[in-house]
């Protein structure tokens, strides 16, 4: 006579009609005699204290968890969202969410701008030059314009820096929060008329209240900046938070607030930046680098034979490959990606380089440490560097680790 081995009471579960529609599946129910005892204890189960274990059971519960672990497929993290659960784990505060959240409401600004530009008759030159006597694109005028009154309506930006202002800017418009704001509001934008891609950059800083606090009415407008200057001057070191968004076939948002490198694209369905990478990590070494060897005879010995060594296909036979876009964002999005090297050095036209330590070297380094990379200037860290000036220019070399320290043997 076939009997019911009986389990523990903690472990019986009641049926319900799917659960015994796959008990019936079963070729073969295996049923035993249950000792007295257990029989006894199991008195309040089904058929008179006996109850039936089926595989079913156990196969049924997986199912269900691993519906509950699998990610639906239109579940979707904002950046919106990832902002508020970092606030909410303690990593940034209000104040910095909201700075955060501007700017990049003011990045999806200059990305339509940027994508209508030829219609909008935004191309070609406007006619001023900037501080640093570059002429400055249409584009860069309005760019400037959106990041900026998008940081001051935030309410909490105390002073703002931006490559193309002659000197930082206190806001007045500051309800709380006062965090120190420097960006690059259209990066590449020599590349615009081609519809090349172009970016913005930008770096945050701890908040500052010097800028008004030793300040009284009576204060000259001389005064405020030089304090402001002061204030602005920071080495990289102690940004808190930095990005760009690159404006390309996608509208890519990348930022750290010091866990981590996370990637957003917006979305043009629901107009919002949508989480595609966490914790983005660069490849230690590349072979990949970027250069703009057109002025490679104006570089000094110890760099040509670097980049002789690159072109030298060695044992494996393959030298390294060249891409150059001659815009920052878009090449050092590639190098964040695949691994190398980029590299904007000092010559005999540009003494120090062409590239900003406050808008765009210091920034872009900290990212790249952030993802495991590093930034030099041939011969220190690029976040090391304190500024001497709002508008210092130093050379830059950037992306995998390998590559940088390669790169700094040589110049040693």
């Amino acid at each position: 006579m076939a009997s019911a081995t009986l389990i523990p009471a903690s472990h019986r579960l009641l049926f319900c009609p799917s659960i015994a529609r796959s008990c019936a599946r079963l070729s073969l129910a295996r049923l035993s005699p249950a000792p007295a005892p257990a029989r006894r204890a199991a008195g309040d189960g089904i058929s008179g204290g006996r109850s039936v274990v089926c595989a079913a059971v156990d196969a049924a519960a997986a199912v269900i968890e691993s519906k509950k672990k699998k990610k639906s497929s239109f579940e979707l993290q904002t950046l919106t969202t990832w902002l508020l659960k970092q606030e909410h784990a303690g990593i940034i505060d209000a104040e910095m969410t909201i700075v955060l959240a501007s700017i990049s409401m003011a990045c999806k600004q200059i990305a339509s701008l940027v994508q209508r530009a030829s219609i909008s008759n935004l191309t070609g030159i406007q006619g001023a030059v900037n501080v640093q006597g570059e002429d400055q694109k249409k584009l860069d005028v309005v760019s400037n314009e959106v990041f900026s009154n998008c940081l001051r309506s935030s309410g909490r930006t105390g002073i703002i820096a931006s490559e193309e202002e002659d000197v930082p800017v206190a806001v007045e418009e500051s309800y709380s929060g006062n965090y120190i704001v420097v960006f690059d509001p259209l990066d590449g934008s020599s590349n615009i008329d081609a519809a090349v891609s172009t970016g913005s950059i930008f770096g945050i800083y701890s908040p500052n209240d010097e800028c008004f606090a030793e300040h009284g009415d009576d204060a000259t407008l001389d005064q405020v900046e030089q304090t402001c200057v002061v204030n602005v001057c920071q080495p990289g070191s102690n940004l808190l938070a930095a990005g760009y968004c690159m404006y390309s076939s996608s509208v890519i948002f990348v930022v750290t607030v010091g866990n981590g490198v996370y990637v957003f694209t917006l979305d043009p369905m629901y107009g919002e930046f949508v989480l595609t990478q966490e914790q983005l990590q660069i490849p230690k070494a590349g072979q990949i680098y970027a250069f703009n060897e057109g002025n490679y005879l104006l570089w000094d010995d110890k760099l040509r034979a670097y980049m002789d060594s690159l072109k030298d296909p060695g044992p494996s036979g393959k030298p390294y490959s060249a891409r150059y876009i001659g815009s920052l964002v878009g090449d050092f999005h590639r190098t964040l990606l695949y691994g190398g090297i980029y590299g904007y050095p000092r010559d005999k036209k540009s003494k120090n380089g062409k590239l900003r330590l406050l808008y765009e070297c210091a920034p872009m380094s900290f990212i790249v440490e952030q993802a495991g990379g590093k930034g030099s200037d041939g011969h220190q860290r690029i976040l090391d560097i304190q500024p001497t000036e709002i508008h210092q220019r130093v050379p830059l070399f950037i992306g995998s680790v390998e590559e940088v320290e390669k790169l700094e043997k040589y110049l040693a």
